[in-house]
């Protein structure tokens, strides 16, 4: 699938049945106007409030932007009076594990999705 393919499947199959409000979402800047650096997804599936999507693009990856833009996330769930979030991200996926940790995310749960053909 193109990336735009995937990022309508998503929209279409998971973030349109989120039972939170769009105004949620969040896209990241630059302070100075230089464009869009990524976004967080804040949002209440059909069981938690979870932090759902959250990404930096490619070209502002290893500044640490990340922690802001899940700090903002954190902080729209936590206003809405939530008193717990959900967030999960691939094992390989060092950098967002470290993330979660650092804002004070606590790995409490794995899974593992096997495949057989």
């Amino acid at each position: 699938m193109t990336a735009r393919e995937v990022a309508e499947a998503h929209y279409d199959d998971e973030f349109a049945r989120f039972k939170s409000p769009r105004e949620w979402w969040r896209i990241a800047e630059l302070p100075d106007g230089g464009g869009p650096v990524g976004f967080v997804v804040p949002a209440r599936n059909n069981y938690h409030p979870i932090i759902a999507y959250l990404g930096v693009l490619p070209a502002h990856r290893g500044r640490g932007h990340i922690d802001e833009i899940l700090a903002e996330g954190t902080r729209i769930l936590a206003d809405a009076g939530v008193d717990r979030i959900r967030a999960s991200t691939d094992l390989a996926n060092v950098p967002m594990a470290k993330a979660f940790a650092r804002a004070g995310y606590v790995n409490f749960e794995r899974t593992l999705n096997l495949v057989w053909d």
